[in-house]
């Protein structure tokens, strides 16, 4: 899978995609992620992405002509845009999913007081991690990716890991998990999980996970 991010910050992207699972799914050749500076599609000496909204207010407003310029640059027949905004619709596992089977993602991180509304027509779809404001869009993409990419077959040491994770459909928890020592603090762990019936560990755990 391609991924391409659109973004006023690159650097933030430097720790996360260097770490963990994305590091291991880029080194196995599963994914190629690229980090696009906005700045280098404005066409301006000043390389301007933002101006005054109209009809006045705080703050400044991404500029739709430069946010377009980037995307018709990177899409290709296959791609699918994804705007981060607070006013997109909720991200859910099972976008997640949806996502992991394309090819190439082109993902939009908005900032400032936000982006000219006229962008909105121009992608695929606008999406928001939460009921709550982030100061741009690239902490959103980047939970966006780490969803996706640990979907992609191979990318996990077993594939059966995210086989039986929450949120697996909407509502679903994964039932308790523990591990040694057996006891700690008083607290102790499941006397079925020490059985070694595994009929009666999966009833277990099938009464135990949250629908």
């Amino acid at each position: 899978m391609k991924i391409d991010i659109v973004t006023l910050f690159p650097e933030m992207f430097d720790g996360p995609f260097k770490e963990s699972i994305i590091k291991r799914a880029g080194e196995k050749g599963k994914i190629n992620i690229k980090i696009h500076n906005l700045r280098d599609y404005a066409s301006d000496k000043h390389k301007t992405v933002d101006d005054r909204p109209f009809g006045g207010g705080p703050g400044m407003v991404m500029k739709v002509d430069v946010l377009d310029k980037a995307i018709e640059n990177l899409k290709t027949k296959d791609s699918k845009v994804i705007l981060l905004s607070a006013k997109g619709d909720k991200y859910t596992q099972q976008k997640a999913v949806e996502f992991s089977e394309y090819d190439h993602l082109i993902l939009v991180c908005g900032h400032y007081e936000g982006v000219d509304h006229r962008i909105f027509g121009l992608v695929d779809e606008v999406l928001s991690i939460g009921d709550y404001v982030l100061t741009g869009g690239e902490i959103a993409s980047m939970v966006l990716v780490d969803s996706v990419v640990r979907l992609i077959p191979g990318v996990l040491g077993d594939d059966e890991s995210s086989v039986d994770e929450s949120h697996k459909k909407p509502g679903y928890i994964e039932h308790p998990q523990y591990t040694r020592p057996e006891e700690y603090k008083k607290m102790k762990v499941p006397d079925v999980l020490l059985s070694g019936n595994h009929a009666e560990i999966d009833k277990w755990r099938e009464e135990n996970s949250k629908n």
